[in-house]
């Protein structure tokens, strides 16, 4: 009898103290040891939000929802804007606009609208392990919608970045769904620069505003270099491993289900995580936006962390009522601005280096983050990691190859005129084995090479 009371003491114990910990466990715990962001690389922050944001307007010379100090932009620089009518279905509303000041074109894209039936469709169009890209996994229906808005847009882009004198950068940005869209879109854009008309990698930037688990994550390292995902405290859809299928179809309220899914991931290893290459991941480097204390009341002036995490990747669902809340782009440009303002305030009063030495060695930080990421990748034997990135071809070489495809071909992309078909370009990533299945080439051609 006393040894089952015993046992009865311990089991209630340890759930009490499960309970505990995950009560009190608070967004801002999954980056406490991340060190902070400079003004420098947030800045951009703030402006790209106010550009998705203005992707919900029609007219922007008379607004009918402004942020904050209104949306500082240039009517007359939006060079195209696409609603759902146009896009029927195959992809969220997005604006090209082309930001003159910073030297950025950038293509913005919308969020989740909860009334549209073609963006659940989107959402739906995904199951565990369908889709390998690039030797690792995403999403299928963000995919296609990548690839369709290539098809459209993609000589719109490769035009004004030649006209803008090859020297702007190509910005891809987005919200909530529209980030899944975004950082998919910046993966084969960069496999393939030539199609845009040869920009170089480092001329690339995709911000992920609120993302969406979208890519194993072997890719989201390997991406980091180029693709920034932005988190506000204990926004829900970043931390949530349940595939978003499965979110909306769901007939459970979201409360419950991200309750279910608490309970159900703290019985899963971290190891059995990691080595699983279908797991979805948030996208490139993240940064998080804490503005919120543990039982305390109201918001503190917002912190900005930043890392290239491998473990611990917002692996925990915050059992917060701010958890819906903080996915809204509005607070999350609300925050970002005032993050921004509080930076610049405290690096006027603490610098003692010139402006330039300082951004040069941030640089040099983040190049190392990025390669100590991806050395701590392989090390952990995540699937399809590697320790280095390609090197960036020599300009004539890259001049030499635009409009080539990789088996010698000429593109229909070049003198003549013709469109770049992107389902082509994505296909020859590819190779059908004797069943049928897609693999991607290399990892097609090894047992060859081993024989």
């Amino acid at each position: 009898m006393s040894i089952t009371c015993g046992l009865e003491c311990v089991a209630v114990l340890g759930c009490s103290r499960w309970a505990w910990k995950r009560c009190t466990y608070i967004g801002s715990d999954d980056s406490q040891s991340w060190p902070t962001a400079t003004p420098e690389e947030f800045e951009p922050v703030p402006r790209i939000c106010r550009i998705i944001l203005a992707v919900y307007e029609t007219d922007l010379r008379n607004p009918k929802y402004p942020p904050q100090g209104g949306y500082r932009l240039d009517p007359d620089c939006v060079v195209k804007r696409v609603t759902y009518e146009e896009t029927q279905g195959r992809a969220p509303p997005y604006i090209i606009y082309v930001d003159h000041e910073h030297k950025e074109i950038v293509l913005a894209i919308r969020g989740l609208n909860l009334i549209k039936e073609s963006d659940y469709k989107l959402l739906l169009d995904n199951r565990l392990g369908m889709q390998m890209f690039d030797g690792g996994y995403v999403h299928h229906g963000l995919l296609r919608s990548a690839i369709w808005l290539l098809n459209q847009e993609g000589e719109t882009l490769r035009r004004l970045w030649i006209e803008t004198g090859r020297e702007y950068s190509m910005v891809f940005a987005g919200h909530s769904l529209g980030s899944g869209v975004a950082a998919l879109l910046t993966i084969i854009a960069v496999n393939h620069r030539e199609k845009l008309g040869g920009i170089s990698r480092d001329k690339f930037r995709c911000y992920a505003v609120a993302p969406a688990r979208c890519m194993s994550l072997n890719l989201a390292v390997k991406y980091a270099d180029v693709i920034y995902s932005v988190v506000l405290q204990d926004d829900f859809l970043p931390r949530t491993p349940t595939p978003l299928e499965d979110i909306f179809k769901s007939i459970f309220c979201l409360p419950c289900l991200l309750q279910w899914v608490c309970l159900r991931d703290t019985f899963i290893p971290e190891g059995r995580k990691l080595r699983d290459p279908r797991r979805l991941y948030a996208p490139g480097r993240i940064y998080h936006i804490v503005e919120r204390k543990f039982c305390r009341c109201g918001r503190y002036p917002p912190e900005v962390r930043t890392a290239i995490p491998v473990e611990g990747r917002f692996e925990h669902i915050v059992l917060s009522s701010n958890a819906t809340s903080d996915h809204g782009i509005i607070w999350i440009e609300r925050e970002a601005e005032k993050a921004i303002e509080r930076m610049k305030e405290t690096s006027a009063e603490t610098i003692t280096t010139p402006p330039k030495v300082q951004k040069l060695e941030r640089l040099e930080t983040i190049e190392k983050e990025h390669k100590d990421a991806l050395e701590r990748a392989a090390s952990l034997n995540i699937p399809h990691a590697v320790t280095t990135i390609e090197e960036e071809p020599k300009k004539d070489e890259a001049e030499s190859s635009e409009g080539t495809c990789q088996d010698g071909s000429k593109s229909k992309s070049d003198s003549t005129g013709g469109r770049t078909n992107w389902d082509e370009v994505v296909e020859k990533l590819f190779k059908r084995n004797e069943s049928g299945d897609l693999l991607l080439r290399k990892d097609a051609e090894a047992p060859k090479q081993q024989q």
